[in-house]
């Protein structure tokens, strides 16, 4: 048991960072959501520990875990009701350069599907390919290349960016 112990605590040493990012992202930049749902995750994984461990699979199942586990959040009754506020009140400073750009994408990747999102989340943040993308969402490969055109798409639609600038695709 104090192996078990010792190797999940080292897999949340290196991961919990990534995982809190990735899971951010994927709760369309709530980070309370974001933390209920890396909990989730760790306990499901804690739970399967010694299997995964042993087939060496505990980032693809991490991985899988988290988006399922966000996409089935997403699709509850309760979470339709809540409505995030737009604006914070009392902003002191100015954010430093950038930080406006990268809030505009967490805001518009929060109104992809949750489908789309998981898929270009994986694609482009995670940087996995369209086959790792398949396996780890339960996929086709085709269904993956879709969903990310389309939330692309969507992407630079709700961003304003023109297809000449971003490269045509």
């Amino acid at each position: 048991m104090q192996d078990r112990d010792a190797e999940f605590g080292e897999f949340l040493d290196s991961r919990a960072v990534v995982m809190r990012r990735t899971a951010y992202l994927l709760c369309g930049g709530d980070w309370h959501r974001a933390e209920d749902l890396v909990q989730t995750t760790l306990t499901k994984i804690y739970v399967a520990w010694p299997r995964i461990r042993r087939d060496g699979s505990v980032d693809a199942y991490s991985r899988k875990i988290m988006v399922r586990a966000a996409i089935d959040e997403s699709r509850r009754a309760y979470r339709r009701r809540e409505s995030v506020v737009g604006d914070v009140p009392e902003v002191s400073a100015s954010p430093p350069a950038g930080v406006e750009d990268a809030v505009d994408v967490r805001r518009a990747l929060a109104q992809l599907p949750a489908g789309q999102r998981a898929v270009v989340v994986l694609r482009y943040w995670e940087d996995l390919s369209v086959t790792e993308t398949a396996h780890a969402l339960g996929k086709s490969e085709g269904t993956i290349k879709s969903q990310s055109a389309k939330g692309l798409a969507t992407l630079r639609r709700l961003l304003g960016v023109d297809l000449a600038e971003a490269g045509g695709s």
